[in-house]
Parts: structure tokens; C-alpha cells; sequence
């Protein structure tokens, strides 16, 4: 059985030498994690990124982490990649976790592109034996044909899309973590990269998605939760969520306050 259990996680970024009168310039601009000032260390400016963090993750579920720029959602998603330590709470995993924030890891322009789908897979956590298997569906998929044989450089924007996708959506994932989803391309390829992403997602045991896209979440979510300022005010269905979201948007919600300073 997958799962993943966080448990009161709190994230801290400290920033050093800044004086007070751009830690006041930086609170009142802030859209994310409260920023604070800690007396004992006059210099520095401390970043709540995430204060008190807890949610529990089970086979099947689609969560969606919805909030505004700034709100937590991608740190959070780092924490339960091992990205990022917290400096209090726990992060708990059973299963194998597939964290998917750069489509091609390990890019290297002058390789071919065939070189650049071994590099990128293998930073995946693929065995070689796995990627001999996987050539022929990216391929496939990708539509490059020669131009695999040669040095990425020389492709269009597009072409190293399709090849990002096509190797992307080829890995076995358990816990799927993603910021903002895959680009698909031009709208051609984006059909078929629909169909293809639906069952990818359908693979992952558990996936987690950082996303302002209404229409992804929708889509692949079964449930989401609300970040604002680092902290998770509340986890429930798709439209519950949205529409607590979209009330803080539009200024009429009250659940949502600012921390005061320290």
C-alpha cells in the first residue's frame, strides 16, 4: 500500500544582512509565507514558508494544492520530494515517489537526443534495462524520428516538448508530484498528449498537483486543499476548495488572516 503522512511540518528560510526597513518594505508586499523579524538576531529575516503543515496521503488519491503565487504549494512539494528539510515536523512515505518539476533533468544541448532520453531517465531512477524497454515508446510518441540522432540544440521549442512529454510520461510513477503539469505542445500533439497524460496519472499510486489551471484540477483531481501564507487552511472536494479559493480571490472571504509581526 502507498502512502504519505505529513506531520506538523514547519519550513523556515533565513535571509541574512537585510535591514528592517526592507524587512517592512517585504511584509507589506508579501503575497507569501509570513516574514518574519527574530529580535535575537537583529540582521536577519526569517521566511515562513510553511508553519504547521499536516495532511495524510492514501492509494488513490488525486490532490490538487490550490492557492495564489506564494501560498506554500510548490515548497510543499519539494518537502515531500526530499528536496527541502523542514526544520520541525515529519515526512512520512511508503512507496516510491516520482517528483516531476523538470521534464528533461540533466539536459545537455550537445548531446543527441537519444543521449539526452538515457541521461533524463536515469535521473529518473530508471535502470538501463527499463530504459532499453522505453526507447521504442518514446519514439514512438515523440514523432522525431532522425532527429534523435542529432544534438538537441538544433531543435524547435516544440520538438523538445514533445520529446520532454513523450520521456516524461514513459517513467512508472508511485507518488506522482507535479508543479503546474506538463506542457503538451502545439494543439495537434496536445491530443494526443491528453489521452496519454490521463494514463500516466492513472498509473501513480498518489499525485499531488501544484496547479492554477481550474480545468486540470477538474480533470485529474479527487480532492484538493487550500494553502494561503504556508499553512493549509482546509482539505476537502474539488469544488469545496475552489470555491473557498475563489472567495479569497474576490476579497469575501474571513478566514484568511494575516499573521502579526514578531
Amino acid at each position: 500500500m502507498t502512502r504519505m503522512t505529513i506531520d506538523n511540518v514547519h519550513v523556515d528560510f533565513p535571509i541574512y544582512g537585510q535591514q528592517r526597513s526592507l524587512r517592512k518594505t517585504l511584509f507589506a508586499r508579501a503575497t507569501g509565507g509570513f516574514i518574519q523579524h527574530e529580535a535575537e538576531h537583529s540582521q536577519r529575516v526569517v521566511v515562513k514558508a510553511l508553519s504547521g503543515v499536516s495532511l495524510s496521503l492514501q492509494d488513490g488519491d488525486r490532490l490538487a494544492l490550490l492557492g495564489h503565487n506564494g501560498a506554500g504549494k510548490s515548497t510543499l512539494l519539494r518537502v515531500m520530494a526530499g528536496i527541502y528539510e523542514p526544520v520541525s515536523g515529519t515526512v512520512w512515505a511508503q512507496g516510491k515517489i516520482t517528483p516531476l518539476f523538470d521534464t528533461m533533468p540533466g539536459l545537455d544541448g550537445e548531446d543527441t537526443g537519444y543521449e539526452n532520453i538515457i541521461t533524463s531517465c536515469l535521473l529518473f531512477g530508471m535502470t538501463r534495462e527499463e530504459i532499453e524497454r522505453k526507447i521504442p515508446e518514446i519514439e514512438e510518441f515523440s514523432e522525431l524520428g532522425e532527429y534523435l540522432t542529432l544534438p538537441v540544440r538544433t531543435y524547435s521549442s516544440g520538438m523538445m516538448t514533445r520529446l520532454g512529454f513523450a520521456v516524461a510520461t514513459a517513467i512508472e510513477p508511485g507518488i506522482l508530484l507535479m508543479d503546474e503539469g506538463i506542457s503538451t505542445g502545439d494543439a495537434r500533439f496536445a491530443d494526443r498528449a491528453a489521452k496519454r497524460m490521463t494514463e500516466f496519472i492513472g498509473r501513480s499510486r498518489i499525485m499531488v498537483l501544484a496547479s492554477h489551471s481550474e480545468g486540470m484540477v477538474r480533470a485529474t483531481c479527487n480532492k484538493a486543499a487550500l494553502m494561503h501564507a504556508g499553512r493549509i487552511l482546509g482539505v476537502g472536494s474539488v469544488q469545496e476548495i475552489l470555491d473557498r479559493y475563489y472567495a479569497i480571490v474576490h476579497g469575501v472571504s474571513k478566514e484568511v488572516e494575516t499573521p502579526s509581526a514578531a
